[in-house]
């Protein structure tokens, strides 16, 4: 199987454009991903036809679990896509199905390749049992308590597709243990289909620092949907502007949210290798 491999921000992935997607993708995406016995990234995408959008995407993690978007993932897709000419965009515009809605990417091309995409990430979900998680309020589930193995975490919960708790800190992020939480948070018992915890310092109603643990994955570079769950929540507690810069290990983005209606999120997808994968 030919794939690419390409990253946004530093969140790299491997992607495909298999002719048969019945194929064990769990395991051949843990296989992929492996960083020492295999090519090495965050997470497999295969792109496949679509009935409703211009291609249709099914991403898996580096442990094969299955999730339902990412942002920087869709980013690198659209150029895979738009370069590679399995799709073309229509006046710069390109959608992608993803698990449970098409969403809509603005594509700026420098030079015949694609250089940003400013992508809708759709609404913020807010709903409990739709984020999930086991919190009987009504939403959104700001400011709650999760005990975490004794420590106690105010977080903030919605869904960017996927679910999401952000916890905002006053002191550097980098100092913050998220190799020690991130695992507890991830499979905490009150996030049924588990959930990405990303950790916040608001610097300026404009700027913020992000790190990210990814379900499946662990901590990456960049978390696009990761930035955007960190921004709703930001303006949600009146502590962000409509437009953010986020600063993460890997490299800035840009989330807009006018407090209404769709995230957009925008910055780079950069291209690193082509190669081939035996026995797919």
């Amino acid at each position: 199987m030919k794939f690419a491999k390409l990253h946004g921000t530093g969140n790299d992935f491997l992607l495909a454009n298999p002719e048969d997607e019945s194929q064990d993708w769990a395991a051949i995406s843990k296989a992929m991903c492996e960083r020492h016995f295999g090519v090495g990234a965050d997470g497999l995408m295969i792109v496949l036809p679509s009935e409703k959008a211009d291609v249709r995407m099914r991403l898996f993690n580096a442990d094969g679990s299955e999730a339902e978007v990412s942002g920087n993932g869709v980013r690198c897709l659209v150029k895979y896509v738009i370069e590679g000419r399995i799709a073309k965009s229509t006046n710069d515009q390109l959608t992608v199905e993803v698990a449970h809605e098409v969403l809509r990417a603005d594509v700026t091309m420098s030079g015949g390749e694609v250089s940003s995409v400013r992508l809708s990430m759709g609404k913020p979900i807010f709903e409990p049992t739709e984020i999930p998680v086991l919190a009987e309020v009504e939403p959104p589930v700001l400011d709650f308590p999760i005990d975490a193995n004794g420590e106690l975490l105010i977080v903030n919960c919605l869904s960017m597709g996927n679910p999401h708790a952000v916890l905002f800190v006053s002191q550097p992020i980098e100092d913050y243990p998220l190799e020690r939480l991130g695992p507890v948070m991830e499979f905490h018992a009150a996030f049924p289909k588990r959930v990405n915890f990303g950790v916040v310092r608001v610097e300026a109603r404009d700027r913020m620092h992000v790190r990210v643990w990814e379900r499946g994955v662990g901590e990456t570079l960049a978390c696009g949907t990761g930035c955007c769950a960190a921004m709703v929540a930001a303006r949600l507690h009146d502590l962000a502007g409509e437009r953010v810069e986020i600063v993460q290990p890997g490299g800035n983005l840009i989330v807009e949210w006018d407090g209404k209606g769709e995230v957009f999120l925008s910055g780079p997808a950069e291209f690193i290798f082509e190669g081939e994968w035996p026995g797919v």
